[in-house]
């Protein structure tokens, strides 16, 4: 394989001026967990690794099926049945080899969820479940860790930054989740595949920003609606 230095890989990066060499070490000094490798998994994690975040972490109890392939693009029709951190984790070797990623095949869960998160200093939430999302928020609340966060649905998303240096968190906007039989899924609605591209994207970049300290919007939910065309943003 021919060998490229770091500056060949990430120079369109280093160019900016507000990325820089030192705004790329920052990147690839970071330490980010994904949580979900599905359709905002999928962006998240393709553009984490393309921008060179240093040590990513993947958590995923699911395998790969036929229907998931419309919008979890990190996937392909080989990783039908394998695992998704198994598949996620292969295509991030794949495309960056400088990258140490470890993925966790479990569920999220009161018990496990605060010692996963501890070796991270980003989390991204791209799980499709309000239990796992209030699990994970309030983990990142108690490690004052700063939490990315993003949903999706047919043709509408949203997206926040969640404890970013004190800021609020999930529970300041939603206090509660809701019940179960309020909450409509892909399953049963549906998702068209560029949504989660979409806010996926605004995601990785919120992340980078991040660890590049570079202005970050919190205590704002960026609502975006693909049907009408409409990018709303609430403070909170």
């Amino acid at each position: 394989m021919e060998q490229h230095s770091a500056f060949d890989r990430y120079s369109r990066q280093i160019f900016i001026n507000e990325i820089g060499i030192e705004g790329q070490q920052k990147i690839m000094a970071a330490k980010v967990l994904v949580i979900g490798a599905g359709g905002l998994g999928s962006p998240v994690l393709q553009y984490l690794a393309a921008a060179g975040i240093g040590n990513i972490g993947i958590v995923d109890f699911d395998h790969v099926e036929i229907h998931n392939l419309n919008r979890q693009v990190i996937h392909t029709e080989k990783s039908i049945h394998v695992d998704k951190v198994k598949s996620a984790s292969a295509y991030i070797e794949e495309l960056n080899s400088s990258i140490k990623v470890t993925g966790l095949m479990t569920k999220i869960s009161t018990d496990n969820v605060d010692g996963i998160i501890a070796a991270y200093d980003v989390v991204v939430d791209g799980s499709d479940n309000f239990n796992t999302r209030y699990l994970v928020n309030d983990a990142c609340s108690r490690a004052q860790k700063a939490l990315v966060y993003g949903s999706i649905f047919a043709f509408e998303g949203q997206m926040a930054v969640f404890n970013y240096k004190g800021s609020k968190q999930l529970r300041d906007l939603f206090p509660e989740p809701p019940h179960p039989e309020d909450i409509p899924t892909c399953d049963q609605y549906g998702v068209l595949g560029p949504l989660p591209g979409i806010i996926g994207s605004m995601m990785a970049m919120q992340v980078l920003k991040i660890v590049t300290d570079l202005p970050v919007d919190f205590n704002k939910l960026t609502l975006v609606d693909t049907y009408l065309w409409r990018f709303t943003t609430i403070e909170f």
